[in-house]
């Protein structure tokens, strides 16, 4: 998890205003802001393909149960749990934002460490 996450300059104004408002542990803030201080920022229409992003559909594999998901990464006002629609700002959401395909994300969300393993990106139709 040590190369640059990817994100659009209003992912990135979000998550940074999510750590402001104390919504994490002090284990994921740390790590945020390490990130976000080295992100590369990009507008939406130069955001390569195979980077998790919102209104992105991704399959990833949790290594802890070993099941496979396909979630659409959303805003935190889109959130419909019932259609896979995931919050950007969940723990899954927050720890896969930015990476690309291929990457094995470690990340230590509220519930216990998640290794997710991100499998496939796809635009929403």
């Amino acid at each position: 998890m040590s190369q640059n996450i990817i994100l659009t300059t209003g992912t990135y104004d979000l998550i940074k205003d999510h750590v402001r408002r104390k919504k994490v542990t002090p284990q994921e803030e740390e790590l945020l802001l390490n990130q976000l201080k080295h992100a590369t920022q990009v507008l939406r229409k130069n955001l390569p393909e195979d980077i998790v992003c919102i209104n992105r559909r991704v399959t990833y594999k949790d290594h802890a149960s070993n099941v496979e998901k396909t979630i659409l990464l959303v805003g935190p006002d889109k959130v419909k749990t019932s259609k896979n629609k995931i919050s950007v700002l969940s723990d899954e959401g927050i720890a896969m934002i930015g990476y690309k395909v291929g990457d094995v994300v470690e990340w230590p969300a509220k519930k216990g460490t998640l290794k997710l393993e991100i499998l496939k990106v796809e635009a929403e139709a």
